[in-house]
Protein backbone atom coordinates (compact mmCIF):
# COMPACT_ATOMS: atom_id res chain seq x y z
CA UNK A 1 0.00 0.00 0.00
CA UNK A 2 1.35 3.68 -0.45
CA UNK A 3 0.35 6.33 2.01
CA UNK A 4 -1.24 9.93 1.33
CA UNK A 5 -2.64 12.65 2.44
CA UNK A 6 -5.79 11.63 3.34
CA UNK A 7 -7.03 8.27 4.75
CA UNK A 8 -7.70 5.72 2.09
CA UNK A 9 -4.37 4.03 0.79
CA UNK A 10 -3.43 4.09 -3.41
CA UNK A 11 -3.14 0.68 -4.14
CA UNK A 12 -1.74 -0.03 -7.98
CA UNK A 13 -4.00 -2.34 -9.84
CA UNK A 14 -1.20 -5.12 -10.15
CA UNK A 15 -0.87 -4.84 -6.05
CA UNK A 16 -4.60 -5.96 -5.62
CA UNK A 17 -3.89 -9.51 -5.09
CA UNK A 18 -1.88 -9.55 -2.23
CA UNK A 19 -4.97 -7.66 -0.31
CA UNK A 20 -7.08 -11.27 -0.65
CA UNK A 21 -7.40 -12.75 2.45
CA UNK A 22 -7.45 -15.84 3.87
CA UNK A 23 -10.91 -16.25 5.67
CA UNK A 24 -9.95 -18.19 8.28
CA UNK A 25 -6.84 -16.58 10.98
CA UNK A 26 -4.12 -19.30 11.90
CA UNK A 27 -4.15 -17.89 15.12
CA UNK A 28 -7.63 -18.17 16.02
CA UNK A 29 -8.29 -21.58 14.67
CA UNK A 30 -5.36 -22.75 17.03
CA UNK A 31 -7.14 -21.24 20.23
CA UNK A 32 -10.58 -21.88 18.77
CA UNK A 33 -9.61 -26.08 18.64
CA UNK A 34 -8.10 -25.18 22.00
CA UNK A 35 -11.51 -24.43 23.74
CA UNK A 36 -13.25 -26.54 21.73
CA UNK A 37 -10.93 -29.60 23.26
CA UNK A 38 -11.45 -28.20 26.65
CA UNK A 39 -15.15 -28.31 26.24
CA UNK A 40 -16.10 -31.42 24.41
CA UNK A 41 -16.92 -34.70 26.50
CA UNK A 42 -15.65 -38.55 25.89
CA UNK A 43 -18.81 -38.86 24.90
CA UNK A 44 -18.56 -35.91 22.06
CA UNK A 45 -21.02 -33.60 23.88
CA UNK A 46 -20.10 -29.83 25.30
CA UNK A 47 -19.86 -29.78 29.19
CA UNK A 48 -22.35 -27.25 30.40
CA UNK A 49 -19.93 -26.44 33.72
CA UNK A 50 -17.02 -26.15 31.12
CA UNK A 51 -19.44 -24.16 28.98
CA UNK A 52 -20.09 -21.87 31.79
CA UNK A 53 -16.72 -21.31 32.98
CA UNK A 54 -15.26 -20.15 29.57
CA UNK A 55 -18.13 -17.75 29.24
CA UNK A 56 -17.42 -16.61 32.26
CA UNK A 57 -13.74 -15.95 31.42
CA UNK A 58 -14.27 -14.92 28.10
CA UNK A 59 -16.55 -12.15 29.21
CA UNK A 60 -20.28 -13.58 27.40
CA UNK A 61 -21.67 -13.48 31.19
CA UNK A 62 -21.35 -12.10 33.93
CA UNK A 63 -18.73 -13.58 36.74
CA UNK A 64 -21.34 -14.22 39.23
CA UNK A 65 -23.82 -15.84 36.39
CA UNK A 66 -25.47 -19.16 37.36
CA UNK A 67 -26.47 -20.08 33.51
CA UNK A 68 -25.72 -19.32 29.97
CA UNK A 69 -29.19 -19.15 28.66
CA UNK A 70 -32.17 -16.75 28.39
CA UNK A 71 -35.84 -18.28 28.45
CA UNK A 72 -38.19 -16.75 25.88
CA UNK A 73 -39.88 -14.92 28.69
CA UNK A 74 -37.28 -13.20 28.92
CA UNK A 75 -36.97 -12.19 25.63
CA UNK A 76 -40.72 -11.49 25.14
CA UNK A 77 -40.48 -8.78 27.97
CA UNK A 78 -37.03 -7.40 26.07
CA UNK A 79 -39.44 -7.16 23.48
CA UNK A 80 -42.47 -5.36 25.26
CA UNK A 81 -40.10 -3.04 26.95
CA UNK A 82 -39.07 -1.42 23.66
CA UNK A 83 -40.06 2.42 22.43
CA UNK A 84 -42.90 2.44 20.20
CA UNK A 85 -40.66 3.31 17.28
CA UNK A 86 -38.09 0.63 18.18
CA UNK A 87 -40.94 -2.37 18.08
CA UNK A 88 -42.11 -0.79 14.96
CA UNK A 89 -38.89 -1.36 13.36
CA UNK A 90 -38.28 -4.53 14.58
CA UNK A 91 -41.41 -5.83 13.47
CA UNK A 92 -40.76 -4.02 9.62
CA UNK A 93 -37.85 -5.35 9.29
CA UNK A 94 -39.02 -9.25 10.62
CA UNK A 95 -41.62 -9.11 7.87
CA UNK A 96 -39.87 -7.64 4.89
CA UNK A 97 -36.75 -10.30 5.78
CA UNK A 98 -39.56 -13.09 6.22
CA UNK A 99 -41.62 -11.89 3.18
CA UNK A 100 -38.19 -12.65 0.77
CA UNK A 101 -37.56 -15.93 2.78
CA UNK A 102 -40.15 -17.28 2.15
CA UNK A 103 -40.38 -16.36 -1.50
CA UNK A 104 -36.88 -18.01 -1.77
CA UNK A 105 -38.41 -21.35 -0.34
CA UNK A 106 -41.12 -21.44 -2.73
CA UNK A 107 -38.49 -20.87 -5.73
CA UNK A 108 -37.51 -24.65 -5.31
CA UNK A 109 -40.07 -27.55 -5.21
CA UNK A 110 -40.40 -31.07 -5.33
CA UNK A 111 -39.93 -32.58 -8.80
CA UNK A 112 -40.21 -35.97 -10.90
CA UNK A 113 -39.41 -37.36 -14.65
CA UNK A 114 -39.67 -40.38 -16.33
CA UNK A 115 -36.95 -42.74 -16.54
CA UNK A 116 -36.66 -46.02 -18.67
CA UNK A 117 -39.01 -48.06 -17.02
CA UNK A 118 -40.14 -45.44 -13.83
CA UNK A 119 -39.74 -42.37 -12.41
CA UNK A 120 -36.72 -40.28 -11.00
CA UNK A 121 -37.23 -37.03 -8.84
CA UNK A 122 -35.77 -34.97 -5.77
CA UNK A 123 -38.05 -33.85 -2.83
CA UNK A 124 -36.99 -30.61 -1.19
CA UNK A 125 -36.84 -30.82 3.22
CA UNK A 126 -35.20 -28.39 5.59
CA UNK A 127 -32.87 -29.84 8.39
CA UNK A 128 -34.35 -30.47 11.65
CA UNK A 129 -32.32 -28.04 13.79
CA UNK A 130 -30.51 -24.74 13.00
CA UNK A 131 -28.27 -22.99 15.21
CA UNK A 132 -28.03 -19.27 14.22
CA UNK A 133 -25.08 -16.88 15.16
CA UNK A 134 -25.44 -13.19 15.85
CA UNK A 135 -22.21 -10.88 16.86
CA UNK A 136 -22.56 -9.31 20.39
CA UNK A 137 -19.18 -7.61 20.47
CA UNK A 138 -18.72 -3.76 19.77
CA UNK A 139 -22.12 -3.43 19.07
CA UNK A 140 -25.27 -5.26 19.34
CA UNK A 141 -26.79 -6.88 16.14
CA UNK A 142 -30.32 -8.00 16.68
CA UNK A 143 -30.74 -7.40 12.30
CA UNK A 144 -28.59 -10.75 12.20
CA UNK A 145 -30.63 -12.41 14.83
CA UNK A 146 -33.45 -11.53 12.48
CA UNK A 147 -31.60 -12.62 8.97
CA UNK A 148 -30.52 -15.74 10.71
CA UNK A 149 -32.96 -17.02 12.79
CA UNK A 150 -36.35 -15.95 10.63
CA UNK A 151 -34.83 -17.44 7.35
CA UNK A 152 -33.96 -20.88 9.07
CA UNK A 153 -37.80 -20.81 10.17
CA UNK A 154 -39.08 -19.98 6.29
CA UNK A 155 -36.70 -22.65 5.35
CA UNK A 156 -39.20 -24.89 7.61
CA UNK A 157 -36.67 -26.01 10.60
CA UNK A 158 -38.30 -27.57 13.04
CA UNK A 159 -36.30 -26.17 15.68
CA UNK A 160 -33.82 -22.51 15.86
CA UNK A 161 -31.35 -22.51 18.49
CA UNK A 162 -29.66 -18.57 18.41
CA UNK A 163 -26.47 -17.41 20.02
CA UNK A 164 -25.22 -14.15 21.19
CA UNK A 165 -23.01 -13.08 23.79
CA UNK A 166 -23.76 -10.32 26.58
CA UNK A 167 -27.08 -9.93 24.48
CA UNK A 168 -28.38 -6.73 24.70
CA UNK A 169 -32.09 -6.17 25.55
CA UNK A 170 -32.74 -5.11 21.63
CA UNK A 171 -31.35 -8.70 20.70
CA UNK A 172 -33.53 -10.36 23.22
CA UNK A 173 -36.35 -8.83 21.68
CA UNK A 174 -35.28 -9.56 18.43
CA UNK A 175 -34.86 -13.43 19.83
CA UNK A 176 -38.58 -12.80 20.63
CA UNK A 177 -40.19 -11.84 17.28
CA UNK A 178 -37.69 -14.11 15.32
CA UNK A 179 -39.30 -17.54 17.71
CA UNK A 180 -35.99 -18.72 18.62
CA UNK A 181 -36.71 -22.08 20.69
CA UNK A 182 -33.68 -21.72 22.03
CA UNK A 183 -31.48 -18.69 23.70
CA UNK A 184 -27.27 -19.10 24.67
CA UNK A 185 -25.74 -16.26 25.80
CA UNK A 186 -22.46 -17.15 24.94
CA UNK A 187 -20.11 -16.28 21.98
CA UNK A 188 -16.87 -17.25 20.09
CA UNK A 189 -15.97 -20.77 19.42
CA UNK A 190 -17.82 -21.79 22.38
CA UNK A 191 -21.29 -21.05 21.62
CA UNK A 192 -20.54 -22.72 18.04
CA UNK A 193 -19.31 -26.18 19.68
CA UNK A 194 -22.04 -26.00 21.76
CA UNK A 195 -24.20 -25.63 18.69
CA UNK A 196 -22.83 -28.22 16.76
CA UNK A 197 -22.47 -30.97 19.07
CA UNK A 198 -25.02 -30.08 21.90
CA UNK A 199 -24.59 -29.84 25.37
CA UNK A 200 -24.58 -32.83 27.88
CA UNK A 201 -27.57 -32.11 30.18
CA UNK A 202 -29.43 -29.92 28.28
CA UNK A 203 -32.40 -30.50 25.97
CA UNK A 204 -31.08 -28.41 23.22
CA UNK A 205 -30.75 -30.61 20.34
CA UNK A 206 -27.30 -30.35 18.17
CA UNK A 207 -28.10 -28.40 15.60
CA UNK A 208 -27.20 -29.94 11.54
CA UNK A 209 -26.57 -26.33 10.40
CA UNK A 210 -24.79 -23.49 11.54
CA UNK A 211 -24.84 -20.01 10.36
CA UNK A 212 -24.26 -16.27 10.80
CA UNK A 213 -21.67 -13.83 10.69
CA UNK A 214 -18.67 -13.83 13.98
CA UNK A 215 -15.32 -12.88 14.85
CA UNK A 216 -12.21 -14.62 13.76
CA UNK A 217 -12.63 -17.46 16.51
CA UNK A 218 -16.39 -17.95 15.48
CA UNK A 219 -15.36 -18.73 11.60
CA UNK A 220 -12.04 -20.73 12.99
CA UNK A 221 -14.36 -22.93 15.13
CA UNK A 222 -17.40 -23.03 12.16
CA UNK A 223 -13.89 -24.28 10.05
CA UNK A 224 -13.55 -27.01 12.72
CA UNK A 225 -17.24 -28.40 13.33
CA UNK A 226 -17.89 -27.96 8.99
CA UNK A 227 -18.17 -31.53 8.43
CA UNK A 228 -19.77 -32.73 11.59
CA UNK A 229 -23.15 -30.51 10.62
CA UNK A 230 -23.28 -27.82 8.10
CA UNK A 231 -22.06 -24.31 7.91
CA UNK A 232 -23.74 -21.77 6.12
CA UNK A 233 -19.80 -20.22 5.27
CA UNK A 234 -16.63 -18.79 6.45
CA UNK A 235 -17.29 -14.91 7.03
CA UNK A 236 -14.59 -12.99 8.34
CA UNK A 237 -13.76 -9.88 8.70
CA UNK A 238 -16.80 -7.24 7.19
CA UNK A 239 -16.27 -5.25 4.28
CA UNK A 240 -17.16 -3.36 1.30
CA UNK A 241 -16.03 -2.50 -2.62
CA UNK A 242 -17.47 0.82 -4.52
CA UNK A 243 -17.30 1.10 -7.81
CA UNK A 244 -18.08 4.41 -9.13
CA UNK A 245 -17.32 7.01 -12.15
CA UNK A 246 -17.18 10.78 -12.32
CA UNK A 247 -21.17 10.95 -11.91
CA UNK A 248 -20.79 9.78 -8.36
CA UNK A 249 -21.76 11.75 -5.43
CA UNK A 250 -18.02 11.43 -3.14
CA UNK A 251 -20.14 12.31 0.27
CA UNK A 252 -22.91 9.38 -0.50
CA UNK A 253 -19.73 6.69 -1.54
CA UNK A 254 -17.53 8.17 1.44
CA UNK A 255 -20.65 8.01 4.02
CA UNK A 256 -20.78 4.06 2.47
CA UNK A 257 -17.30 2.83 2.94
CA UNK A 258 -17.42 4.51 6.30
CA UNK A 259 -20.88 2.80 7.26
CA UNK A 260 -18.88 -0.40 6.54
CA UNK A 261 -15.39 0.29 8.50
CA UNK A 262 -17.32 1.10 11.54
CA UNK A 263 -18.29 -2.34 11.44
CA UNK A 264 -14.97 -3.82 13.46
CA UNK A 265 -10.94 -2.35 13.50
CA UNK A 266 -10.45 -5.23 10.66
CA UNK A 267 -13.38 -4.33 8.45
CA UNK A 268 -12.32 -3.36 5.20
CA UNK A 269 -13.80 -0.69 2.43
CA UNK A 270 -12.64 -0.10 -0.91
CA UNK A 271 -12.25 2.23 -3.56
CA UNK A 272 -12.11 1.26 -7.56
CA UNK A 273 -13.03 4.28 -9.92
CA UNK A 274 -12.05 5.50 -13.07
CA UNK A 275 -11.35 9.36 -11.64
CA UNK A 276 -8.26 10.49 -9.71
CA UNK A 277 -10.24 13.07 -9.42
CA UNK A 278 -13.16 11.81 -7.83
CA UNK A 279 -10.94 9.46 -5.76
CA UNK A 280 -9.37 12.65 -4.23
CA UNK A 281 -12.83 14.24 -3.37
CA UNK A 282 -13.79 11.14 -1.46
CA UNK A 283 -11.35 10.67 0.36
CA UNK A 284 -11.65 14.42 1.75
CA UNK A 285 -14.64 13.66 2.31
CA UNK A 286 -13.87 10.25 4.19
CA UNK A 287 -11.58 12.46 6.37
CA UNK A 288 -14.03 14.95 7.42
CA UNK A 289 -17.36 12.42 8.09
CA UNK A 290 -15.07 10.06 10.50
CA UNK A 291 -13.98 13.08 12.12
CA UNK A 292 -17.27 13.99 13.09
CA UNK A 293 -18.82 10.85 14.62
CA UNK A 294 -19.07 9.70 18.28
CA UNK A 295 -16.68 7.22 19.62
CA UNK A 296 -16.32 4.45 20.22
CA UNK A 297 -17.25 4.50 15.85
CA UNK A 298 -14.69 7.33 15.01
CA UNK A 299 -11.63 4.72 16.37
CA UNK A 300 -13.31 1.89 15.12
CA UNK A 301 -13.90 3.45 11.85
CA UNK A 302 -10.44 4.94 11.85
CA UNK A 303 -8.32 1.68 12.04
CA UNK A 304 -10.45 -0.28 9.62
CA UNK A 305 -9.53 2.51 7.42
CA UNK A 306 -5.51 2.42 7.86
CA UNK A 307 -5.93 -1.53 5.93
CA UNK A 308 -8.61 0.07 3.09
CA UNK A 309 -7.23 1.75 -0.23
CA UNK A 310 -8.45 2.97 -3.19
CA UNK A 311 -7.11 1.77 -6.72
CA UNK A 312 -7.46 4.19 -10.09
CA UNK A 313 -8.03 2.13 -13.01
CA UNK A 314 -8.39 2.40 -16.80
CA UNK A 315 -11.70 1.30 -17.46
CA UNK A 316 -14.93 0.39 -15.70
CA UNK A 317 -14.45 -2.93 -17.60
CA UNK A 318 -10.95 -2.90 -14.92
CA UNK A 319 -13.19 -2.12 -12.23
CA UNK A 320 -15.41 -5.05 -12.50
CA UNK A 321 -12.30 -7.66 -12.81
CA UNK A 322 -10.25 -5.95 -9.86
CA UNK A 323 -13.79 -6.69 -8.45
CA UNK A 324 -14.40 -10.02 -9.54
CA UNK A 325 -10.55 -10.86 -8.22
CA UNK A 326 -11.51 -9.95 -4.93
CA UNK A 327 -15.07 -11.31 -4.84
CA UNK A 328 -16.52 -8.17 -2.42
CA UNK A 329 -18.80 -9.27 0.54
CA UNK A 330 -20.73 -5.76 -0.64
CA UNK A 331 -20.12 -4.66 -3.87
CA UNK A 332 -22.04 -1.01 -4.59
CA UNK A 333 -22.26 0.53 -8.31
CA UNK A 334 -22.55 4.27 -8.64
CA UNK A 335 -21.71 4.77 -12.36
CA UNK A 336 -23.56 5.33 -15.26
CA UNK A 337 -25.86 2.69 -16.32
CA UNK A 338 -25.37 1.21 -13.12
CA UNK A 339 -27.56 -1.96 -13.50
CA UNK A 340 -25.30 -2.61 -16.65
CA UNK A 341 -22.39 -2.42 -15.27
CA UNK A 342 -24.10 -4.47 -12.06
CA UNK A 343 -24.35 -7.40 -14.37
CA UNK A 344 -21.10 -7.60 -15.50
CA UNK A 345 -19.89 -8.15 -12.32
CA UNK A 346 -19.65 -11.97 -11.42
CA UNK A 347 -18.50 -12.74 -8.04
CA UNK A 348 -19.85 -10.78 -4.78
CA UNK A 349 -21.80 -11.40 -1.89
CA UNK A 350 -25.13 -8.73 -2.05
CA UNK A 351 -25.07 -6.45 -4.94
CA UNK A 352 -26.24 -2.44 -4.54
CA UNK A 353 -27.04 -0.84 -7.91
CA UNK A 354 -27.39 2.95 -7.88
CA UNK A 355 -26.75 5.78 -5.48
CA UNK A 356 -30.08 4.85 -3.70
CA UNK A 357 -28.96 1.41 -2.76
CA UNK A 358 -27.53 1.75 -0.11
CA UNK A 359 -25.55 -1.04 1.33
CA UNK A 360 -26.89 -0.09 4.84
CA UNK A 361 -30.42 -0.64 3.16
CA UNK A 362 -29.59 -4.30 3.02
CA UNK A 363 -27.94 -4.47 6.66
CA UNK A 364 -31.55 -3.59 8.06
CA UNK A 365 -33.85 -5.83 6.07
CA UNK A 366 -34.84 -4.48 2.67
CA UNK A 367 -35.44 -8.10 2.17
CA UNK A 368 -32.34 -10.13 0.75
CA UNK A 369 -30.30 -11.44 3.96
CA UNK A 370 -27.26 -9.44 4.93
CA UNK A 371 -24.97 -12.72 6.42
CA UNK A 372 -23.11 -12.43 3.09
CA UNK A 373 -19.23 -14.27 1.90
CA UNK A 374 -16.22 -12.51 2.91
CA UNK A 375 -12.37 -12.86 2.32
CA UNK A 376 -13.04 -13.88 -1.68
CA UNK A 377 -15.60 -16.81 -0.78
CA UNK A 378 -17.93 -14.54 -2.68
CA UNK A 379 -16.24 -16.40 -5.65
CA UNK A 380 -17.76 -19.99 -5.18
CA UNK A 381 -20.67 -19.56 -2.57
CA UNK A 382 -23.34 -16.70 -2.08
CA UNK A 383 -25.33 -15.70 0.75
CA UNK A 384 -27.03 -17.35 3.54
CA UNK A 385 -30.55 -18.42 1.84
CA UNK A 386 -33.19 -21.00 2.71
CA UNK A 387 -31.03 -22.99 0.87
CA UNK A 388 -28.54 -23.60 3.33
CA UNK A 389 -31.54 -25.28 5.39
CA UNK A 390 -32.54 -27.42 3.01
CA UNK A 391 -31.82 -30.50 1.87
CA UNK A 392 -32.64 -31.51 -1.94
CA UNK A 393 -32.62 -35.50 -1.82
CA UNK A 394 -33.11 -37.54 -5.10
CA UNK A 395 -34.87 -40.50 -5.81
CA UNK A 396 -36.16 -43.22 -7.99
CA UNK A 397 -38.28 -46.06 -8.97
CA UNK A 398 -38.49 -49.14 -11.41
CA UNK A 399 -42.31 -50.17 -12.27
CA UNK A 400 -41.75 -51.59 -16.14
CA UNK A 401 -38.25 -53.70 -15.36
CA UNK A 402 -38.42 -54.74 -19.25
CA UNK A 403 -38.72 -51.26 -20.53
CA UNK A 404 -35.14 -50.28 -18.31
CA UNK A 405 -33.08 -53.25 -19.83
CA UNK A 406 -31.19 -50.53 -22.01
CA UNK A 407 -30.51 -48.72 -19.06
CA UNK A 408 -29.21 -51.98 -17.08
CA UNK A 409 -27.57 -52.76 -20.22
CA UNK A 410 -25.69 -49.37 -20.20
CA UNK A 411 -24.67 -49.77 -16.28
CA UNK A 412 -23.35 -53.39 -16.63
CA UNK A 413 -21.11 -51.67 -19.47
CA UNK A 414 -19.95 -48.96 -17.98
CA UNK A 415 -19.34 -50.87 -14.53
CA UNK A 416 -16.91 -53.28 -16.34
CA UNK A 417 -15.10 -50.27 -18.15
CA UNK A 418 -14.35 -48.91 -14.48
CA UNK A 419 -13.22 -52.01 -13.10
CA UNK A 420 -16.34 -52.57 -10.98
CA UNK A 421 -17.06 -56.38 -11.57
CA UNK A 422 -19.31 -56.02 -8.45
CA UNK A 423 -21.11 -53.49 -10.26
CA UNK A 424 -21.71 -55.17 -12.94
CA UNK A 425 -23.42 -58.26 -11.42
CA UNK A 426 -25.67 -56.21 -9.09
CA UNK A 427 -26.81 -55.32 -12.81
CA UNK A 428 -26.91 -58.27 -14.03
CA UNK A 429 -29.37 -59.93 -11.58
CA UNK A 430 -32.05 -57.12 -13.10
CA UNK A 431 -31.22 -58.20 -16.64
CA UNK A 432 -33.58 -60.39 -19.18
CA UNK A 433 -30.33 -61.51 -20.59
CA UNK A 434 -28.24 -64.81 -19.43
CA UNK A 435 -24.99 -63.15 -17.34
CA UNK A 436 -22.29 -63.10 -18.67
CA UNK A 437 -19.46 -63.49 -16.22
CA UNK A 438 -15.86 -62.03 -16.64
CA UNK A 439 -13.14 -64.22 -16.01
Amino acid sequence: MTANSGILNRVTPDKVALEIKDPVDPKALEQATAIIDELKQANGKVNKDKLLEVGKRLGDVPADATGFTVTKEECKAAFDGLSDQERTALVNIHQRVKAFAEMQRQSVTDMEMDIPGGKAGHTVSPCKAAGCYAPGGRYPLPSSVIMTAVTARAAGCETVVLASPKPAPITLAAGYIAGADYFLCVGGAQAIAAMAYGIDGHDMPSCNVICGPGNKWVTAAKSIVSGYCGIDMLAGPSEVLVICDETANAKVVAADLIAQAEHDVVARAILLSTSAALIEEIDQQVKSQVDALPEPNRSTAGEALKQSFAVQCDSIDHCVSISDDIAPEHLEIQTKDAMKVGERCANYGGLFVGEQAAEVLGDYGAGPNHTLPTGGTGRHTGGLSVFNFLRIRTWMRVDDATASQGMVDDSITMARLEGLEGHARAAETRSHKKAKTAP
